[in-house]
């Protein structure tokens, strides 16, 4: 080896981290790179090797044992990022690591096609706290240390995410209550099946509309309610028998694309949302919501038109 090829070589090596954390491989292009070591830093864990995405495929293959991978990917690479999505899911499916993809809201679609594994965290433009607690999640380890992340910011934003969190488990422990939706139902006079007709996609528009329209006049984040606005455009897209995929469905939650995500796969694992495959396109899932909870919207929307001509 030559005094010119061993210099970069040791370079590389002076990057790699040799300590019991948990290990994290990086595979992203510069400076996406450098972005999620320190995110990796701060979450408390290891780097072993970070390379761009070209060579990335090769060296997964050769990685015998890692925490998590990460993975992130800022433009359509075709069949080198379906290759790379379907390592990662393979490897995060079978329990060989934990996973962490990150892309623009143009690919939300191929990353979700692959399924919501337990150990896969997708994220879309995510924030400097969401990628430290994504991998902490991946790579299984416990609270993150908030170590050169946005400063005095980061332990607020990462107080707002427990408490997201928090907020998902009550609201999916509320609506898994079938007792109690049943009662809320006899109160006010609505049945499971309906009236027999099927419910106004214009009425239910209005007040998607009417919500949007909070907006203009406060702060968007004072009424942020994704899990409804979701609920409220599956349910719309019903009435129209049109399909909605993962990216649009992040765009009408009216929050950040990652917290949509979150809030996807959970109502996913609870069963209030499905994933239909697109048959004309592998790389694409559409998310329509379940029986059950497609007869509780209909039950609900069918009272509120009773009480008044839009609810917000």
């Amino acid at each position: 080896m030559t005094a010119m090829t061993a210099k970069p070589a040791y370079r590389a090596l002076e990057r790699i981290e040799y300590r019991g954390d948990p290990a994290v491989l990086i595979l992203a292009d510069a400076p996406a790179e450098e972005v999620w070591r320190q995110a990796a830093q701060a979450a408390g864990c290891r780097v072993i090797d970070a390379v761009p995405i070209a060579a990335a495929a090769e060296r997964l293959d050769r990685q015998v044992a890692a925490d998590a991978v990460l993975l992130d990917c800022r433009d359509d690479r075709a069949d080198v990022l379906d290759d790379l999505l379907d390592r990662i899911a393979e490897g995060t499916a079978s329990g060989r690591f934990g996973g962490v993809v990150a892309t623009p809201l143009p690919l939300v679609d191929r990353v979700a096609a692959r399924g919501f594994t337990p150990r896969m965290e997708q994220l879309c433009e995510p924030s400097p706290v969401d990628r430290v607690a994504a991998i902490r999640i991946a790579a299984g380890h416990g609270p993150a240390r908030l170590r050169d992340v946005n400063k005095a910011q980061a332990t607020v934003r990462l107080q707002q995410l427990s408490e997201e969190v928090g907020r998902i488990a009550n609201v999916l422990a509320a609506l898994s209550e079938d007792e109690a939706a049943s009662a809320a139902m006899a109160v006010v006079g609505a049945t499971p099946d309906g009236d027999g007709d099927q419910l106004d996609a214009s009425f239910i528009r209005a007040i998607i509309r009417a919500r949007r329209l909070r907006d203009h006049f406060f702060r968007s984040e004072l009424f942020a309610d994704p899990a409804w606005d979701m609920l409220l455009d599956l349910m719309a897209a019903r009435a129209e028998r049109q399909r909605v995929a993962v990216s649009s469905l992040c765009i009408a939650a009216a929050v950040p694309p990652t917290t949509a995500l979150r809030w996807i796969k959970t109502l996913c694992d609870q069963g209030l949302f499905v994933r239909v495959a697109d048959p004309e396109d592998g790389r694409r899932v559409f998310i329509e919501l379940s029986v059950e909870t497609a007869t509780m919207m209909e039950a609900y929307l069918r009272s509120a038109q009773r009480v008044a001509n839009v609810i917000v």
